[in-house]
């Protein structure tokens, strides 16, 4: 009964309140250059048709014959895109569904149509199955369990039951955090082999880099353990003594280590989620006034944006701070990136958001900025959010717009391939049955600011 109301609700909405559904009849965007990722091209003045979450039909305007009674989306002069994937986001931590929609529908409106929740409760298990049944609107979401950590695993075997646990509770990976020891981690990584259940995010100190590699990590988060892994003496220092990430030691680093780093990482099949949103605004050399006024923090409610800019303060105001060592950190990490990229590394996108001064969503589009400043072209960062996200998933028919994929996508006022920062300009986005539009977006976004 539910889905009933919900889908009767869906397709009895016109235009004008800007959310449209596409279960009964099809949806044809025309006129529209699309940029398919699969292939660095651009398709131009194109007629897209979608019907039941799918793509149904595309070609050249006036070569596609759109169905009796779909309904049209003009995309004359407008771009149609993959929609993104967030890969290291957070939803909240709660027993409450109300403010969990509230950071999926920030996720969503920014482009995004797939998550991957880094920090689990067993209300997300909820969550994700009511977004599978269209009883939630948001992206589609990737579930990881509570973490395995220094704090939650204190033996052996426990670290073992908890693999055992997530497995069973039905989570899609284990989040992974500081604190694992040489005797408590060898367990778990040989029950998540048994169990078939995924490693993925942070690297311990006291374990390394080289071994979770081994171990067969399916993604690093935040490039943890790099730096580490390439500064010589690693081994008579304690991890506060390295720092986050390795920003306090990043000016010694050894590049000749980098390729063997790279090359272990390319064999064992490893992707990266580089957050470089997260490490470049939280541990760069500027000061809170560089970021007090962005616009994406109205949504963001006040205690936790003067939290932020609080730890921001602290960072650069703290009596061991060198700016010579963050600028230092910054540019090895933009290094780091591009050397993954271009060895074969397969990167993900992923901003760690919502997080220190990074917003849901609108992160995302900043994420994309750092990995253009680091090195890659538009189209190698779009890469990270799109087809990389779709083979990391097994997902065959996600991560591009051709026939017969999902019609997950965003429609831009921009050219992203030739400037990055126009994957902001979102005109509307495509999530399965349902299409966005201009009016509905901007709407929420108005709901969704903190006084």
């Amino acid at each position: 009964m539910i889905r009933f109301l919900l889908l009767f609700f869906l397709t009895s909405c016109a235009f004008g309140q800007g959310l449209l559904n596409n279960e009964e009849k099809a949806i044809a965007i025309t006129s529209v250059d699309v940029i398919p990722m699969d292939k660095e091209e651009v398709l131009k003045d194109y007629t897209v048709v979608v019907r039941n979450g799918r793509i149904i039909d595309m070609g050249p305007a006036g070569q596609v014959k759109v169905p009796s009674g779909a309904q049209s989306i003009d995309g004359k002069g407008k771009y149609l895109v993959p929609g993104w994937a967030e890969m290291h986001a957070h939803v909240p931590q709660v027993d409450d569904l109300e403010p969990m929609k509230e950071v999926l529908m920030l996720y969503l409106v920014n482009g995004i149509t797939n998550i991957r929740g880094m920090l689990g409760v067993p209300k997300h298990l909820e969550l994700r199955d009511k977004i599978r049944s269209g009883e939630i609107l948001g992206p589609h979401f990737i579930t990881s369990g509570p973490s395995l950590s220094g704090q939650s695993v204190r033996s052996p075997e426990r670290g073992v039951e908890m693999v055992y646990e997530q497995k069973k509770a039905g989570y899609d990976f284990m989040k992974m955090h500081p604190g694992l020891t040489k005797a408590t981690f060898p367990g778990i990584a040989a029950a998540s082999k048994e169990t078939g259940i995924p490693m993925a995010g942070h690297v311990s100190f006291n374990v390394g880099v080289w071994a979770v590699i081994e171990a067969g990590y399916k993604t690093i988060d935040h490039m943890d353990g790099f730096v580490e892994a390439i500064t010589p003496g690693i081994d008579t220092l304690t991890s506060q003594e390295a720092g986050v990430f390795g920003d306090k030691i990043a000016y010694r680093a050894d590049r000749s280590k980098i390729p063997p780093l790279i090359e272990a990482l390319r064999r064992n099949n490893v992707f990266v989620v580089p957050t470089q949103a997260l490490g470049e605004r939280w541990l760069s050399p500027y000061g809170p006034e560089t970021y007090e006024n962005d616009p994406e923090l109205k949504y963001i409610d006040p205690k936790t944006r003067e939290n932020w800019l609080q730890v921001k303060r602290n960072y650069v105001n703290n009596a061991a701070f060198n700016r010579a060592h963050s600028e230092a950190f910054i540019k090895l990490r933009r290094e780091l990136v591009k050397a993954c990229n271009d060895g074969g590394v397969k990167l993900l996108l992923g901003s760690d958001a919502p997080q220190y001064l990074n917003v849901p969503g609108f992160s995302i589009h900043r994420e994309l900025k750092m990995l253009v400043d680091a090195g890659l072209t538009p189209y190698e960062a779009l890469k990270t959010g799109t087809v990389n996200v779709a083979e990391f998933l097994g997902n065959k028919y996600s991560g591009a717009i051709r026939k017969g994929f999902d019609s997950d996508f965003v429609l831009l006022a921009g050219n992203p391939l030739e400037d990055i920062t126009n994957t902001s300009k979102i005109e509307g986005v495509m999530i399965g049955t349902r299409y966005l539009n201009k009016n509905f977006i901007t709407a929420e976004l108005k709901k969704l600011e903190k006084k």
